[in-house]
């Protein structure tokens, strides 16, 4: 496959073999980005196994390097980072160019944007399409100035950080743990206490990371399913030792193709079951997915668990507006799922999808056209009508948009569909999960790049 700035590379999958055996999938992307900036911002040696080696996390290490840490790969997925501390940044002598890194770009805005100096930031063309302002709303109150900006608040664009930071209060206009965790991450280098809260609890990385490394984090209820998150700025951040688990986001891609593919019985080992993270998991289980949780377990500050998956006769349900933020990513490939499922599933309140690497919710509905499968979209909710696991595919190539959840989402599909499925390019699913294909294929898939 070609890199993702380059000529399209289409990839092709078709229904075959039930898929059977053990896989570990790769490292969980939110954890692995916070490890590089976390490092940075420590005294003394982090050490990471498990990293995700994605491009999306290798754009945040080249960051990391340029603001003035010493990172050095010791081996597959083994990382050593030697931060400078809090307030010990060094001004990039270039841009910060992020690719398609969303979570990077806009955590590094909160910790580039509150040290007195200046960084500009840029991304392919899928990142500069996408809406900073969220960010730079709050950063702004902070005492952050935005230099220059590109229209509507997007990359390309440079901020100039305040001699000092100033603390403040600030509630999140929408369920987002980027918008949260660059206000603590801003937060850190300013006097005094930083608040964020937010109506909806988000996954919450970056205050179990905090902790982790020696910051004092309080978390208090706010409303009915909200929280207040309290942090003490200018702690000395200590460097330790992570272990990453393995991503929930990509063990969905295996975990419903083997609920889709008749007689396939799998194990994926070692997936986090943080419960901001499982709604994905919760809503398979409600429309009757055999999904077996193996050896439960502790790695590094997370729950974590094997997963025995077995092929499954799916029944469509309701999907509540407060499990989005639970499963914000997991929406594409859900939607194949409930391809196959008897009835109707209903996927309320998806507004954060149309602010995706692409506007996920068009480009999800677009694909199910493609393999023949009825659905709606009202407002913010996304209907699908369920087949009874007979689904054609075929179809025209699904346009991915350079969106690789997308990518991944249709080429599980088409694991199970009557007609094979092809995406328009396949070579953005690198960002994520650079070893989606041969570990699928090693499970006995069908796909062919």
């Amino acid at each position: 496959m070609s890199h993702a700035h380059g000529t399209p590379s289409p990839v092709a999958s078709r229904s075959g073999a039930p898929l059977k055996g053990r896989i570990r999938v790769p490292g969980d992307k939110s954890i692995s980005h916070r490890s590089m900036i976390f490092g940075l911002l420590s005294i003394g040696e982090t050490r990471v196994e498990g990293l995700l080696e994605g491009d999306d996390v290798l754009r945040t290490a080249e960051a990391c390097r340029a603001l003035g840490a010493t990172i050095t790969r010791e081996a597959p997925g083994r990382w050593r980072i030697v931060g400078v501390g809090i307030g010990g940044l060094t001004e990039p002598k270039g841009v910060l160019d992020f690719g398609n890194a969303g979570t990077g770009s806009r955590l590094m805005m909160g910790v580039a944007g509150s040290h007195p100096i200046t960084s500009t930031f840029d991304g392919d063309a899928s990142l500069r399409k996408r809406p900073m302002r969220r960010i730079l709303d709050p950063l702004a109150q902070m005492g952050v100035t935005v230099v220059s900006e590109a229209e509507g608040g997007r990359v390309p664009l440079t901020l100039r950080g305040p001699r000092e930071t100033i603390p403040i209060t600030y509630e999140t206009p929408a369920a987002s743990a980027q918008i949260k965790s660059a206000i603590l991450l801003a937060g850190l280098n300013s006097p005094g206490k930083t608040t964020v809260i937010e109506r909806e609890a988000t996954r919450d990385h970056t205050e179990r990371m905090l902790r982790h490394f020696g910051a004092s984090v309080e978390v208090a209820p706010h409303g009915t399913d909200g929280r207040a998150i309290t942090l003490q700025g200018q702690p000395e951040l200590r460097g330790t030792d992570i272990v990453v688990p393995t991503d929930p986001s990509s063990a969905a891609f295996p975990l419903v193709a083997a609920l889709i593919t008749p007689g396939s019985d799998v194990v994926i080992e070692g997936v986090m079951m943080n419960p901001l993270r499982t709604g994905l998991i919760t809503t398979l289980i409600e429309m009757g997915a055999a999904i077996e949780r193996l050896n439960e377990r502790n790695e590094g500050g997370e729950t974590v668990a094997d997963l025995r998956v077995r092929h499954s006769r799916l029944t469509g349900v309701t999907v509540p507006h407060a499990r989005a933020p639970a499963m914000i990513d997991e929406y594409p490939i859900l939607a194949v799922a409930a391809s196959f499922a008897e009835g109707t599933t209903r996927m309320q309140g998806l507004h954060e999808l149309r602010v995706k690497e692409s506007d996920r919710l068009a480009a999800v509905a677009a694909g199910l056209a493609e393999a023949g499968v009825a659905y709606e979209i009202e407002g913010d909710d996304l209907i699908v009508h369920g087949s009874g696991g007979k689904v054609r595919g075929g179809g025209r190539p699904v346009a991915t948009h350079l969106d690789h959840r997308i990518a991944m989402s249709f080429l599980v599909m088409g694991l199970a569909t009557a007609e094979p499925m092809t995406v328009d390019d396949g070579a953005m699913i690198v960002t994520s999960f650079p070893s989606f294909i041969p570990l699928m294929r090693e499970l006995g898939a069908t796909i062919q790049d």
